[in-house]
């Protein structure tokens, strides 16, 4: 249809004719067509999350204002005065900057994506203000769209305004239509007010002075021109903080931080540099504990002094889930809605160069203060192993101040593995062996065995420790150090020779292993002191799978669970419980003399029982019946030989 309106049929053309000229090829120039209410529904709508951002937008022009005014008068100071009007349903700001001509209220104010500051930026600025000279590094806006965002929050807008070097000033009034109302005004003073007639649901920001007092800070704490409501005497912007310094005093810049964070820094990194890329502020170490490994880091980031956010994501280490503090960067661009920053080369590099100014702290300060860096190791402790995993150069650092409990006391990483030399008598191909527990029911048990050793055992009673011990030892291999991370219990190599003394270790006859079956524990055979009769060791997965089994049959665990349990222990099968059987005492000598069944066999099979439930194991319901047996039978045979 529309192809045929736009071609003159002609009659006498026949029909093929008619369809070569239909199907020729045809163009035209056409203009972009813009929908201002739509524009202006996508910003409430879209553009913006929070409903204050126009306080923010209108601040920043503002601001702008001020400081092109301050390029032709050096001593020009400059205020933003913000006013409501209950009465009226009305909020207004005032700043007493350049102000505008009426040329450029008519070009630029109703022109979407055309703002005066982003013409400075790129080096264009309109006759009007190009006085005085100064780095646009000074200017927030950028988009042109400030204004705009106003009508989220307005009916209509009312500017009202008068350059500096002009004689009367200029009315600028617009509705959410395509209509703009231009009039000339007598404006004693330079500079600009900017008045939302509010919608009904916002009139509340004509009436709550809190409201918009914390809209002010939330967005323009840190900006250099003070900001006052309501014509007060006081300023409600911060305007400076001591982190922002360029040469910061550790001591008030932590008075700062404490003030302005409402918290105590357990220690506190000042930034300041220009090259490659300009950041300046402070970071803290938070006392606050963060759970779990995967909380993304936050920091307050300002840009040109506005606040881009309070808690910014991405631009600390994944690592440093435990930091804090407020950072200006000055070559990073923000968004067009101002809520975030565009993530581009220069906002990677900052990244880059954080992360490396957080290595050298930290490493400077395990250095120069161990025990501040090891408190705050202790303090964020689960967060700096489990990020430590995956991050060499974080366990470079924490080697010297990460502390795991041993059989010889707490030691750091590096302690342990310079007390865990291989002895050359049992180690021919590795120069490390480090031992570890994982058990905590184990812990006082274990330890009693390598007090007489210099090799201390590790407890890693968290899987996590386990894995940041065996990529430390990876890392050493790197370096051309061979190590090994060995669980202790007798069937890791050389752990019942070198550590327990055990000679001649061997599994049990097959009639043995049969007999104790209900103990659920690998059966061995070895020589050692002749006053125990029996060692146990507990694999904690195989304990933990019992656990689980028993809930299983007791029907306590909801079905989506056990399918998780059983592919987690499907995925990596445990072990079993280890008991060592002694040669060299008299009763069990005797007891293996026999064949299993005797009374004595069956004090064997108690004692086995006795010395995993001493070691934390648990008895599964079959075992207890077989321990009540084995008693009724001992008693049997007592009654027998005293009658």
């Amino acid at each position: 249809m529309c192809r045929l309106q736009c071609v003159r049929i002609n009659a006498r053309l026949t029909f093929p004719e008619v369809v070569e000229t239909i199907m020729s090829e045809w163009k035209r120039k056409i203009p972009f067509q813009v929908d201002i209410a739509g524009v202006i529904d996508i910003m409430g709508s879209s553009l913006y999350s929070r409903y204050d951002t126009p306080i923010r937008e209108l601040l920043q022009n503002a601001h702008d204002a001020i400081m092109r005014r301050r390029r032709g008068d050096l001593q020009f100071q400059g205020k933003i005065v913000v006013r409501q009007d209950a009465n009226a349903g009305t909020l207004s700001f005032t700043d007493d900057g350049v102000g505008l001509t009426p040329e450029d209220a008519e070009n630029y104010l109703g022109t979407v994506g055309l703002g005066i500051t982003g013409l400075i930026k790129r080096g264009t600025p309109p006759p009007s203000q190009q006085s005085g000279s100064a780095d646009n590094g000074d200017l927030i806006g950028q988009f042109g769209v400030g204004l705009f965002s106003a009508f989220m929050l307005a009916d209509r807008l009312v500017v009202e305004s008068r350059n500096e070097a002009a004689e009367s000033g200029v009315r600028w009034e617009a509705g959410p239509g395509t209509e703009i109302d231009l009039s000339n005004i007598e404006r004693s003073q330079a500079g600009t007010t900017v008045t939302l007639i509010l919608k009904s649901e916002y009139r509340f920001l004509a009436e709550n002075s809190e409201a918009v007092e914390t809209a002010i800070r939330d967005h323009a704490d840190f900006l250099l021109i003070p900001i006052f409501l309501n014509d007060s005497d006081v300023r409600v912007n911060v305007i400076h903080a001591a982190w922002f310094d360029a040469q910061q005093d550790p001591e008030s810049t932590e008075l700062a931080i404490e003030e302005y964070f409402d918290e105590t820094p357990l220690d506190v990194i000042p930034i300041r540099i220009e090259n490659p890329v300009s950041i300046s502020g402070a970071l803290y170490v938070s006392p606050q504990r963060v759970p779990g490994f995967s909380d993304l880091p936050t920091v307050m980031v300002t840009v040109r002094r506005m606040v881009i956010s309070r808690k910014l994501q991405g631009i600390l280490p994944v690592w440093a889930t435990f930091l804090r503090g407020c950072i200006e960067l000055h070559d990073c661009s923000p968004t067009a809605s101002r809520e975030d920053l565009v993530r581009n080369r220069a906002f990677e590099n900052v990244c880059e160069v954080l992360e490396q100014i957080l290595f050298e702290h930290f490493d400077r300060l395990a250095e120069t203060d161990p025990q501040r860096m090891e408190s705050i190791v202790n303090w964020h402790r689960y967060s700096l192993a489990g990020a430590a995993i995956e991050n060499e150069r974080l366990r470079q650092i924490l080697k010297q101040s990460y502390r795991f409990p041993t059989s010889h006391g707490p030691l750091t990483i590096q302690e342990i593995l310079e007390k865990s030399e291989a002895d050359p008598l049992f180690e021919d191909d590795v120069d490390r062996v480090v031992w570890y527990n994982p058990d905590r029911r184990q812990e006082r048990w274990i330890n009693s065995l390598f007090a007489s050793h210099s090799a201390p055992c590790v407890s890693t009673f968290r899987s996590f420790e386990e894995s940041l011990l065996a990529q430390c030892l990876a890392d050493d291999f790197d370096a051309g150090i061979e190590s090994d991370l060995r669980l202790a219990t007798p069937t890791a190599p050389n752990f019942s020779a070198m550590i327990l003394g055990v000679q001649d270790l061997e599994d049990a006859a097959p009639e043995w292993i049969q007999f104790l079956e209900s103990s659920q524990a690998r059966v061995l055979l070895g020589s050692f002191r002749a006053d125990q009769p029996v060692m146990a060791f507990l694999n904690e997965r195989h304990e933990l799978a019992k656990s689980f089994e028993e809930l299983k049959q007791r029907g306590e665990i909801p079905t989506g669970f056990q399918r998780l349990i059983d592919t987690h222990f499907a995925d990596a099968p445990t072990s079993q419980n280890e008991i060592i059987l002694n040669r060299n005492h008299p009763m069990i000598s005797r007891a293996l003399s026999q064949k299993p069944g005797t009374p004595l066999s069956c004090v064997v099979r108690l004692i086995v029982a006795n010395a995993l439930n001493s070691a934390g194991g648990t008895t599964t319901k079959e075992a207890r019946q077989q321990q009540q047996d084995d008693l009724d039978w001992i008693a049997e045979c007592l009654w027998g030989r005293d009658s």
